[in-house]
């Protein structure tokens, strides 16, 4: 049993196949146990957490790399965001299971790009990089074959602890992949990103309201409630 970084700077939970379940979450072996008593307080309070969650165990029995997927389900559910023959960016994807979920519904075309590796997923095209580096977005639209009709983002940046900071790294982060959106997206494309709750989020919104014809904020079930996180779902992309 390790504790990882993941894409978004989170501490990520790999569990061993042996693992046994009850009605409160995934018990621990005798081994496992001794291991959490060498993790620091907020490594081992994360363990509990994800343990208890049972996000993480369905997401493992269904073979998802991560509990995120069921956010981006749950936020095509309420919104409808992929449509039939959609090609589709995600940026920061690592480790992959938005990109899951997309081969999953039948898009078309999927493309993802993270800065991390992400092991390859069925027929989706991986780019490891930066994709606000030069020359990028070319890449990614010539690996779609053409212009995107849905860009997402679940990026996040790396927490330091103080809040403020944080979020307002993570908005920055969501400028960038909503700028990425405006400059390459189809007519009446769709743009989802996750941001955190609180200030900061005027220039995005003010960004997304004059190039979308429907911008709205929401919280899928499957996002901790004690989590700030929120998604950013913009709809009818003007062109």
């Amino acid at each position: 049993m390790t504790v990882e970084e993941d894409a978004e700077g989170k501490r990520r939970w790999k569990a061993p196949m042996d693992a046994r379940t009850d009605s409160s979450g995934r018990s621990m072996t005798k081994k496992e146990k001794v291991r959490k008593k060498t993790l620091s307080k907020s490594s081992r309070e994360w363990v509990d957490r994800q343990l208890r969650d049972p996000y993480v165990r369905k997401a493992q029995d269904a073979g998802y790399r991560a509990r995120a997927a069921y956010k981006i389900k749950e936020i095509d559910e309420k919104f409808h965001v992929l449509k039939r023959g959609a090609r589709v960016v995600d940026l920061g994807s690592a480790p992959g299971g938005w990109l899951q979920v997309m081969i999953e519904m039948g898009a078309a075309r999927v493309v993802g790009i993270d800065l991390l590796p992400v092991t390859p997923i069925g027929e989706a095209t991986i780019f490891m990089a930066d994709f606000t580096e030069p020359g990028m977005t070319e890449k990614l639209i010539a690996a779609l074959g053409d212009k995107p009709t849905l860009v997402l983002s679940d990026m996040a940046a790396n927490t330091v602890g103080h809040k403020q900071t944080d979020h307002v790294r993570t908005v920055g982060l969501a400028e960038a992949a909503a700028q990425f959106a405006v400059e390459n997206l189809v007519k009446g494309g769709t743009f989802v990103a996750k941001v955190f709750q609180g200030g900061a989020q005027g220039a995005l919104l003010e960004q997304l309201k004059a190039n979308f014809d429907d911008v709205r904020h929401w919280k899928p079930p499957s996002s901790r409630s004690e989590s700030p996180e929120t998604f950013v779902i913009a709809r009818g992309f003007r062109g």
